[in-house]
């Protein structure tokens, strides 16, 4: 007698297809961290990563400072994040559909200009905190990861 070959029915793969796809996805955005974003405005410069160097600020301005969370001894200047805001203290303030790449160019704490709120994890300059919102909010919720 010989071996017959396995079969599986279309409608089981397909289940376990999109249920390995859909556990990608899971994972994947858990790779995300969450926490308060401020914005912090001009003048930006001298930096803690940069000092006095114009060109450490990308063209389209968007750039932020490191809160204590991320600011890793100095490791985190000139990592990028991607952000996306989550909520605030209105529901017309963010758009989570938006997401935005910004470069650390500074550390919160010892910034020259003083971030709109304390305790934020990161602060975005003016240019990057306004892609999410023309309100004046101070602070936001943000998932942010490297």
């Amino acid at each position: 007698m010989s071996p017959q070959p396995i079969g599986i029915s279309p409608f089981l793969f397909i289940f376990f297809f999109f249920f390995i796809i859909s556990s990608a996805t899971i994972f994947q955005s858990s790779l995300a961290d969450i926490g308060p974003a401020a914005r912090y405005t001009p003048p930006y410069i001298p930096t803690a990563c940069f000092d006095n160097e114009v060109s450490q600020f990308p063209t389209d301005n968007m750039f932020a400072a490191a809160g204590e969370g991320i600011w890793d001894n100095g490791a985190s200047c000139g990592r990028s994040y991607l952000v996306r805001c989550i909520s605030a203290s209105s529901t017309t303030i963010c758009d989570p559909s938006k997401i935005i790449q910004v470069k650390i160019v500074d550390r919160a704490q010892t910034s020259i200009s003083i971030p709109s709120a304390d305790g934020a994890i990161i602060v975005l300059s003016d240019t990057a905190f306004s892609q999410f919102t023309n309100s004046p909010a101070s602070l936001i919720n943000v998932e942010f990861r490297h």
